[in-house]
């Protein structure tokens, strides 16, 4: 404890020799208040000094803590701080609330990064393949950007005789946030229809679901983020026997229904990895379309889906 103290006292002679020279007088550097404080803090207790040098470090942690937290919360960006300011001070789910403005697609794709054409470049027709290996599903479509139908690729599903309207109007409970699309991942494409969730969808007639009382066609889909419907849909399929054993899956599901007559737009699919899409019942068309940098090297190309094929896509319509 001597020692400490003489350290500490050491220090401050430093000090008032610092102030002498600075030509303080000792009467004035006495009659400072923090000096008087100090005086009467060490009466009755040890005094502390702290180093320059943990100031310092002190200062420079907070300064470190202060650059984590902007660029965790992306207050750097104008995005960031409005996320910031709307859910601390406001109290607003940014998921939960509409966008005010809904950006076009057309918009949108204009401003996407180029692609590379030697995906498209010299394709005719799309490739339909059997008993397609994992191996040369890897090699030559997987990373490839190359569509690819896959004729027997759900073999072995029961989804081909259970899947309908119907069974997807009951497999969810009524307070699935699938059906009103207003959770993260739950998202509901209405394409030309007038409806603005799925639950608008389950309400409709059944001569309208299938189109027997000669009203306009209806085309829709959304994404399962139902976990409880999840389990159920995933006991009538699997994963097909071509995608290899370390390929990554996504928990949420795209589910697409509709009747003869309508369609998606066109439009570029922005998913950060390649896709597939199995034909359940009926015939679909696809038409893949080459961007607009690539019109000069590639193609449009259509391709008819039948029930039981799988598709490997990236741009359709």
């Amino acid at each position: 404890m001597e020692a400490k103290e003489k350290g500490l006292q050491q220090n401050f002679l430093k000090i008032y020799e610092k102030a002498i020279s600075l030509g303080i007088s000792a009467e004035d550097l006495a009659a400072l208040d923090s000096v008087k404080r100090l005086r009467n803090d060490c009466k009755t207790k040890s005094c502390f000094v702290l180093k320059p040098k943990y100031v310092l470090y002190s200062i420079l942690v907070a300064f470190l803590a202060i650059i984590a937290g902007v660029v965790h919360l992306e207050l750097y960006s104008k995005q960031g701080l409005a996320r910031f300011w709307l859910t601390r001070y406001y109290n607003l789910s940014l998921v939960r609330e509409k966008c005010i403005f809904v950006m076009p697609d057309k918009v949108i794709d204009a401003f996407r990064p180029p692609v590379d054409c030697s995906m498209c470049r010299g394709m005719k027709k799309v490739d339909r393949v059997k008993q397609l290996s994992s191996s040369t599903f890897e090699e030559k479509y997987a990373y490839s950007g190359r569509p690819v139908v896959v004729e027997d690729g759900a073999q072995n599903w029961t989804a081909m005789g259970s899947f309908s309207f119907d069974f997807f109007k009951n497999v969810y409970a009524e307070d699935s946030p699938v059906l009103e699309s207003f959770e993260k991942n739950c998202q509901f494409f209405p394409y030309k229809t007038e409806f603005r969730n799925l639950r608008e969808v389950f309400k409709m007639s059944d001569e309208r679901a299938q189109m027997t009382d000669g009203s306009k066609p209806w085309y829709i889909g959304w994404s399962n983020c139902d976990p409880s419907a999840a389990n159920i849909l995933r006991q009538y399929y699997q994963q097909p026997y071509f995608l290899p054993v370390e390929s990554e899956s996504s928990k949420t599901d795209w589910i697409f229904i509709g009747v003869p007559g309508y369609g998606a737009h066109m439009h570029v699919d922005a998913v950060g990895n390649p896709s597939w899409q199995a034909q359940i019942r009926g015939n679909k068309t696809w038409t893949l379309q080459p961007p607009p940098e690539c019109y000069m090297e590639c193609s449009e190309v259509d391709v008819t889906i039948h029930p039981g094929e799988i598709s490997k896509c990236l741009m359709a319509k």
